[in-house]
């Protein structure tokens, strides 16, 4: 969603503010060329010999209005293109399953609400601008996906409930787990994604939000120290549960428009298909695991055998091959 709010709306206002900042910088030489010329008119002879006329010079009058017009729009611009980026910002922010801010959990519900409510307001920011068609519609399909994004929240809870619900821990500590031990491991790994300044806050909200469950009367303090820490490790795999589509999450599709240029738009769905199945079920990390193991966390059936079992073999010819 963030990429396509980019390409609709800041490249455009990029656009149109350095064209505004280059007619700003016409206008400025073009009164400092009216204002010599007016110094300088004393100067020159009453009379001017034969050859090319002298050019008329810009009036102060309409020089003046006209750089005040242009530095006026440049500004304005400037100012609509930084609000654009702040509301995609925002919206990359609003996009997360915890709440940057407070630390608590929040639903799909919520979370679409808040990314609509900032495209709406970059929206409001290309009508105001006039931008093109194209832009509009790019809009549009960056808003397709936020009803994507509840089903996927609505997806990743109903794993997380049933994965602490074969914990088999008592309803004290499962309330927990879910309001505050799993948020506070997802701030933590959030908190490397920013920079120094911006990762220290979050990491200090996980531990204030983790430190009362876990001190001496907690509701974790009640536990063995074995049962603790498989508690904890349970928490902080739910917490990678939830991942956002990043650069390094979408290898495969790096991978696809660097092997295979010749396919990019011209491939059939078959083939393509073809490669997702290879990726998630065949190829291999350093640790031997595939896509789908790592999900699904057992090993899957052998993909060859799969095909095997589910091909047809060709029938035998109808004659005998003939001798060379």
């Amino acid at each position: 969603m963030q990429h396509e709010l980019v390409k609709a709306v800041s490249g455009p206002l990029a656009t149109q503010e350095r064209a505004a900042y280059k007619a700003l910088s016409e206008a400025r030489d073009q009164l400092e060329q009216g204002q010599a010329h007016q110094h300088s008119a004393g100067d020159e002879p009453a009379q001017r010999g034969p050859g090319r006329p002298p050019k008329a010079p810009v009036r102060l009058e309409h020089a003046a209005p006209a750089r005040a017009a242009a530095s006026r729009a440049q500004e304005r611009l400037a100012q609509h293109r930084e609000h654009v980026a702040k509301s995609i910002r925002r919206s990359g922010h609003a996009s997360h399953l915890v709440d940057l801010e407070r630390g608590g959990r929040r639903n799909g519900p919520r979370i679409a609400a808040a990314m609509q409510a900032h495209s709406e307001q970059v929206r409001a920011m290309a009508q105001q601008e006039g931008l093109r068609q194209s832009c509009v519609e790019r809009l549009e399909n960056a808003e397709r996906g936020v009803p994507k994004r509840q089903a996927t929240i609505a997806f990743v809870a109903g794993y997380v409930r049933q994965q602490v619900a074969q914990r088999d821990v008592t309803p004290p500590a499962s309330c927990a787990l879910h309001a505050k031990l799993i948020p506070s491991y997802d701030l933590e790994r959030v908190a490397p994604t920013r920079t120094v300044r911006e990762g220290e806050p979050l990491r200090e909200l996980a531990e204030r939000r983790r430190a009362p469950w876990c001190a001496p009367g907690g509701v974790f303090s009640a536990l063995r120290p074995e049962a603790h820490d498989q508690l904890h490790d349970e928490a902080k795999r739910l917490a990678a549960v939830f991942q956002r589509s990043r650069a390094t999450v979408e290898g495969r599709n790096g991978s696809l428009s660097l092997r295979h240029p010749q396919l990019r738009g011209r491939d059939l769905p078959r083939t393509r298909e073809g490669f997702t199945a290879m990726h998630h079920f065949f190829l291999t990390r350093p640790d031997g695991t595939t896509a789908a193991e790592r999900f699904f966390g057992q090993k899957p059936r052998s993909m060859f055998a799969a095909i095997v079992d589910a091909g047809e073999l060709a029938p035998a010819p109808l004659r005998p091959p003939r001798k060379a």
